[in-house]
């Protein structure tokens, strides 16, 4: 087990420096970015329904000022968190509001969000503002040291999306069928450089073999200084690749530039010293070379942290509390860094029925969804029953008396035939969601 004064040790800061600028940045041009495409009005101000997370209906969209408002906020946040200007506010209000946008509709979850959503978590208790920073430059003073935990918390995070996302790929369909790459590789010819790779027949086995080799053994490769350059290529390569073949937004850009916290604090004590030079940091400032001694206050923050990388080594595992095939039913699928694991597609057809007359008439679904919505609604149990749930109170104010709600859901899963999801004669205003195995979908076989 680890010394609590071991993680107390004093550490250059300059990793903790380099990782807060390159997040910073990344996440103000991910925020500028998500507005000049126009996607706060489309992913939020167009929409008649938001998909909900389980336990947080109560996340609801704002205005249209207001959502602006706090997309100008969120991105003077993170201008705050790569400058380092009034830095712990800055990342506690990135955090707060990153994550509350990404609560508003699930169709948008990506593990990319979440991560995110954590790394701006950690953010807010460590020093990274102790040097090249506003805050440094106001307060007179550069911090040199900051205890190792600081730097350590990133790199067990950031390990714990790679090796997660790599034992995921340890299955029969990944690596002996190379499934769903075999569906994804050839539809990539196209691509510049690598499109003729994508054609041969063997390509997607040899992607499926080293993408689990990859994402299981990357954080050790990064942590001996011996192949850390070579490894460090291999992440630009990997990211690089499926950043292209991919509609994954700036996720490359920020795990490649997020596994520099892996280097050494020599590598990061050159790149501040030449942006220092750059930037012509004011010269002369007091210097602290240590860290607070240990001590038992410092207990209930250690206990936090062992708190937090508890909950994130246990909750992907989850899914064993579920019977059935976890990507027919996905109970327990998200927020455990299964990553690019399935090809999964749906028709939803949807009834609604008036309970006074009998009569029976089928949903325009487009009347109600944007196309991405009604994507990642068609194959995912528990929007399905959101959407139900939605169609009945939305006729029951047209007029329609105890209306009833079924649907006519087929699935297929990696190329397979399409099979019903669940008995199309059920009444889904009757089912609620809940923590509970969803025992009206129908087995997978």
């Amino acid at each position: 087990m680890v010394s609590p004064r071991f993680l107390h040790t004093a550490f250059p800061i300059a990793p903790l420096v380099s990782f807060r600028l390159v997040f910073g940045a990344v996440m103000l041009f991910s925020t500028l970015r998500f507005w000049y495409l126009g996607w706060i009005e489309e992913h939020f101000l167009q929409a008649k329904i938001h998909f909900k997370y389980f336990g947080f209906e109560w996340v609801q969209v704002l205005p249209a000022e207001w959502m602006y408002a706090l997309h100008a906020l969120m991105a003077l946040a993170a201008l705050g968190i790569m400058l380092g200007a009034f830095y712990r506010v800055s990342a506690a209000v990135f955090f707060l509001s990153f994550t509350y946008v990404q609560l508003i509709d699930l169709t948008y979850y990506l593990n990319h969000y979440y991560f995110v959503c954590l790394t701006s978590l950690l953010l807010i208790f460590v020093p990274a503002n102790g040097r090249f920073s506003v805050d440094a430059w106001r307060k007179g003073r550069v911090q040199m040291t900051v205890p190792r935990w600081t730097i350590l918390i990133f790199q067990a995070q950031i390990a714990l999306v790679y090796f997660y996302a790599g034992i995921a790929k340890i299955n029969y369909a990944w690596l002996i069928e190379a499934m769903p790459l075999r569906i994804w590789v050839p539809a990539n010819d196209a691509l510049p450089l690598v499109g003729p790779l994508m054609r041969w027949e063997w390509t997607p086995w040899v992607f499926s073999w080293a993408g689990m080799l990859y994402d299981t053994t990357i954080v050790a490769w990064l942590s001996w200084p011996r192949t850390r350059l070579l490894a460090y290529l291999s992440v630009i390569f990997f990211h690089g690749i499926t950043g292209m073949m991919f509609q994954i937004g700036v996720f490359p850009i920020v795990m490649i530039g997020a596994t520099w916290v892996y280097f050494s604090p020599r590598f990061h004590e050159r790149l501040l010293a030449f942006l220092e030079r750059r930037v012509r940091i004011p010269s002369g400032l007091p210097v602290a070379t240590t860290v607070p001694p240990y001590s038992r206050v410092l207990l209930w923050r250690n206990g936090l942290l062992a708190a937090y990388f508890a909950f994130q080594l246990l909750f992907p595992w989850r899914y064993l509390l579920y019977p059935g095939n976890l990507f027919w039913t996905e109970e327990g699928y998200r927020f455990s860094w299964r990553v690019m694991l399935m090809e999964k597609a749906g028709t939803a057809i949807f009834y609604v029925k008036d309970g006074k007359t009998g009569r029976e008439g089928v949903v325009d679904n487009s009347e109600f969804l944007c196309a991405h919505q009604e994507k990642q609604m068609s194959m995912q149990p528990d929007m399905i029953l959101q959407y139900a749930h939605f169609l009945a109170e939305y006729y029951q104010k047209q007029g329609l008396e105890n209306p009833t709600v079924r649907a006519e859901v087929y699935v297929t899963l990696n190329a397979r035939t399409s099979r019903l999801l669940f008995d199309p004669q059920l009444d889904l205003c009757k089912i609620k969601d809940s923590w509970a195995p969803k025992t009206w979908l129908s087995p997978y076989q």
